[in-house]
C-alpha cells in the first residue's frame, strides 16, 4: 500500500517503528521530548488494527471514522481508506499530521474533525479508542450513532488495566449488543452490533453548575476537566487571584471551561484575556462563558493550541494556570515544566506567573530553576499555590 513506504530507526530512547498488519510506520508522541520514554502507540491500536485486518472486508468505498486516535496511530495505517479522525486534541491532529509527512503519506489522505463538529457519515466502520474520561465517550456516541450505516461495525478498543466495565455497557445501550473480546498485548476490544430500534436518549452535555460566590452559571463540555463542579484546586487559586492594574495581557493557561480567567477577568477590567488550551471543547465552553458572562464588550482571545505555541516573547503580564500532570493514560510532569519555561518567555519583565498544584508534584522546584524568585502564596492539606516572578 501507500504508505508502507519506510524509514531507518532514528536514534531514540523509546521505539518509534510501529509494526502492524498494514505495514510498518514512523510514530512519534506529541509534545516533543528530548528523551522520549513513551511510545505512540499501544496494545489497543495494535489489536484494533489487526481486527481490521482479519475481520473486516475493506475497500475503496468504506467508509471509515476513528475517534480518538492519540497520535495517529491509526490513521497512519489505515490511509488508504482515506478515513475521516474526530478528536477532542489538538495534539492529536498535530501528532497525525507529523506522522502521515514522516511515512511520506498526503495529508489530505485523513479528514481531522475537531470535537466540536460532527463528523459525516453515513460510517460503514467505526474504530474507537475509548476515552479517560467517559462522559465525552458517551458525548461521542450520543452524536455518532445517527451516522452509522446499515449494518455498519463498531470496535472500541482500550488498555485492559484502563478500561471500564461501564464502557461496554455503554456501548451496549447507545449502539447495540456489545462482546468483549479476549485480551492480547493486555489490550480488550468492545465489539458492538448497531440497533437501529435502540431509544437514542437526549445528550447531556454540555452540562452547568453555578458558581459558588457569583451569580454565573458556568458550561462545560463533556471533555472538560471538573466539568459539573469547581474542583479544589481551582477554588483555592481563585481566592487568591491577583488584582494589578497595570497588567494588559492575562492568560489562563489550560483554561478548562476558563473559570480561572472569567474571575481574573472580572479582578482585572483593564487587561485583554487569553484563553489558551488543546481541548476543543473546552476552549468552546471557555468561550461560551465568556461571552455570556461579559457579552461582545469584553476583549479576548481563544486559543486551541499546544501550551503557549504562537504567543511572543514579552507579550503576557500574568499567565494563571492549573497544568495538567497525566495525557492519556500516562502520568508525568514534563508537560506542566514546560508550560513553565513557555511562560517564562512569555511574560514581560516583572510578569507574573501563578501556578496551583498538588503539593506531591513538585512545582516549587522546577519554577525555583526557571525563575529563580518563587513563593507560596497559599496552601491547604492537599494543594499549593506559588506565585513567580519574570
Amino acid at each position: 500500500m501507500s504508505g508502507s513506504t519506510r524509514h531507518h530507526t532514528a536514534p531514540s530512547t523509546m521505539e518509534t517503528m510501529m509494526q502492524a498488519p498494514q505495514g510498518t510506520f514512523e510514530l512519534k508522541r506529541l509534545p516533543q521530548r528530548r528523551r522520549e520514554l513513551l511510545r505512540a502507540w499501544d496494545g489497543a491500536d495494535l489489536y484494533l488494527l489487526k481486527a481490521v485486518a482479519e475481520t473486516v472486508e475493506t475497500g475503496p468505498q468504506t467508509r471509515l471514522l476513528i475517534v480518538n486516535d492519540a497520535f495517529g496511530a491509526l490513521a497512519v495505517p489505515l490511509a488508504d481508506l482515506r478515513p475521516q479522525a474526530w478528536s477532542d486534541s489538538y495534539l492529536s491532529q498535530q501528532a497525525t499530521l507529523k506522522n502521515l509527512a514522516a511515512n511520506n503519506i498526503p495529508a489530505e489522505w485523513v479528514s481531522l474533525v475537531p470535537s466540536t463538529e460532527t463528523p459525516e457519515g453515513p460510517f460503514d466502520l467505526v474504530l474507537i479508542k475509548v476515552p479517560k474520561t467517559l462522559a465525552l465517550l458517551e458525548d461521542e456516541l450520543i452524536r455518532l450513532r445517527p451516522q452509522l450505516a446499515p449494518g455498519a461495525r463498531v470496535i472500541a478498543a482500550g488498555m485492559a488495566k484502563h478500561l471500564p466495565a461501564t464502557a461496554r455497557e455503554m456501548l451496549g445501550r447507545l449502539i447495540g449488543p456489545t462482546t468483549s473480546s479476549l485480551t492480547w498485548k493486555k489490550a480488550r476490544l468492545l465489539v458492538a452490533e448497531p440497533d437501529p430500534t435502540l431509544p437514542l436518549p437526549a445528550n447531556p452535555y454540555p452540562q452547568t453548575y453555578p458558581l459558588e460566590g457569583t451569580d454565573w452559571v458556568l458550561t462545560s463540555h463533556a471533555n472538560v476537566f471538573s466539568r459539573d463542579h469547581l474542583d479544589i484546586g481551582t477554588r483555592l487559586l481563585l481566592k487568591h487571584l491577583p488584582r494589578r492594574e497595570q497588567a494588559r495581557d492575562i492568560i489562563d493557561l489550560g483554561c478548562g471551561n476558563g473559570v480561572i480567567g472569567l474571575v481574573a477577568a472580572e479582578l482585572n477590567p483593564q487587561a485583554k484575556l487569553y484563553f489558551v488550551d488543546e481541548s476543543f471543547q473546552a476552549v468552546a465552553s471557555a468561550q461560551a462563558n465568556f461571552q455570556r458572562i461579559f457579552g461582545e464588550g469584553r476583549s479576548a482571545e481563544f486559543r486551541v493550541g499546544d501550551r503557549l505555541e504562537g504567543f511572543a516573547a514579552g507579550t503576557a503580564d500574568l499567565v494563571l494556570c492549573n497544568p495538567p500532570f497525566h495525557q492519556q493514560a500516562s502520568i508525568g510532569g514534563h508537560i506542566a515544566s514546560s508550560m513553565f519555561a513557555q511562560s517564562r518567555e512569555v511574560l514581560r519583565s516583572g510578569g507574573e506567573l501563578w501556578v496551583v498544584g498538588n503539593r506531591h508534584l513538585d512545582y516549587h522546584k522546577s519554577l525555583k530553576r526557571l525563575f529563580g524568585n518563587v513563593r507560596v502564596v497559599a496552601s491547604n492539606a492537599k494543594f499549593v499555590l506559588l506565585q513567580a516572578l519574570r
